[in-house]
């Protein structure tokens, strides 16, 4: 059987991090889009709050 690997966003640091996925709408054509990133847990809330 085949392994699975499952990447950690941890480091070394002991820094947590999320993977914050926010939808956008565009204004030209009103389609909404995606934006990702991966930022620290302590700026999460000031993140979504933009």
């Amino acid at each position: 059987m085949a392994k699975k690997v499952v990447a950690t966003l941890r480091t070394t640091s002991s820094k947590d991090y999320a993977k914050v996925i926010r939808m956008v709408r565009s204004p030209k054509t009103g389609a909404y889009t995606f934006k990702e990133s991966i930022i620290p847990n302590d700026q999460v809330k000031e993140f979504l709050s933009k």
